[in-house]
């Protein structure tokens, strides 16, 4: 219907390319306002508009879906769809940054690529044992491009790796607004083996406990500890574990700390580890859980049904991974 690519619609109208194609392939409900774009692009494409009526239609269809996805349309979802727009905003402000810089990179090369053939013709015509004033020019300007290209290099490797980070988020979200809508079925482990662990990091027993009964479960084992150093041991005494629910505020090593150390170890770097911080989430702090290896968040007071969708999808991916034979 539309002439265009999903990247370049989602360029177009300002949106993740990869939440388009989750919209459009049924994954996940696209807000009202998506549709209504996207009706009034396919009426101006075929330039034939939908009639009052037939766009009421799909609005009544798209409240429909809203209602059958249960607690979907309550305040847990509400949060997880923040959550969602800003990795989503992320997402494509990366992929700005990618193509600001490509463009920059791109610049520089061409221009040393000129400078180069410049500096050979030159070198070709000098006579004499010293080189033309005006070589020498060329060749600062060729080492202060080349400065540039490396640094550009370096910055289109972060932006990437912030995209596709970014993008990850957005998978994750989208998986935790499914086990919503499924009600959170504990998963089944296809393969038999030793039941998934869940690594609870706290300095306060009561957060501790209130933790314990959020997340316990038949299927699941919680393993609780009260410090980073107790958790790096716990993780050298125990596998399996699926996901590392750990408070960023803690005395002696904090969250940041212990996330760093976790992610050094080969044996524990891929396990996810969601944050839980009663510092809220404002732009530093995370950046800086992000960088430390964080895979999501956790504001105190926590929703306890956001909690358990959240660590729902984290048994449910390790569980895949197990049966497939990858570990973690």
């Amino acid at each position: 219907m539309l002439d265009i690519s999903v990247r370049g619609y989602g360029a177009q109208r300002f949106r993740d390319a990869g939440s388009i194609s989750r919209f459009l392939s049924g994954a996940r409900i696209p807000p009202w306002k998506f549709v209504a774009e996207l009706l009034d692009d396919v009426g101006e494409c075929q330039e034939q508009p939908l009639s009052p009526d037939e766009v009421a239609r799909v609005r009544r269809l798209h409240r429909a879906a809203l209602r059958h996805s249960g607690v979907a349309a309550g305040p847990v979802k509400a949060a997880l769809e923040l959550q969602l727009a800003e990795a989503e905003l992320d997402a494509r402000r990366s992929t700005v940054e990618e193509g600001v810089i490509g463009d920059a990179l791109l610049d520089r090369s061409h221009r040393i690529v000129e400078l180069e053939t410049r500096l050979t013709r030159l070198e070709a015509t000098w006579v004499g044992s010293e080189p033309p004033p005006h070589h020498t020019v060329l060749e600062s300007e060729h080492d202060v491009l080349a400065m540039q290209v490396g640094r550009l290099s370096a910055e289109l490797e972060t932006a990437r790796r912030r995209g596709m980070d970014a993008e990850a988020r957005c998978d994750m979200l989208e998986r935790q607004l499914a086990a919503l809508e499924r009600n959170w079925p504990r998963p089944a482990d296809p393969t038999g083996g030793a039941q998934p662990k869940i690594l609870l990091v706290d300095d306060q027993p009561n957060n501790l406990l209130a933790l314990e009964e959020v997340v316990a479960a038949p299927g699941y084992d919680v393993v609780s500890v009260r410090s980073g150093h107790e958790a790096l041991r716990a993780l050298l005494d125990h596998d399996d574990f699926a996901v590392i629910i750990l408070d960023v505020q803690m005395p002696g090593m904090d969250g940041y700390e212990t996330a760093a150390h976790i992610k050094r170890r080969s044996r524990t770097r891929s396990i996810p580890i969601i944050f839980l911080t009663a510092m809220g989430l404002d732009a530093a702090h995370s950046i800086r859980g992000y960088s430390a290896g964080a895979v999501d968040y956790i504001v105190k007071p926590f929703d306890p049904w956001a909690l358990r969708a959240k660590v729902a999808v984290f048994i449910e991916i390790h569980l895949e991974r197990r049966e497939r034979g990858t570990g973690l």
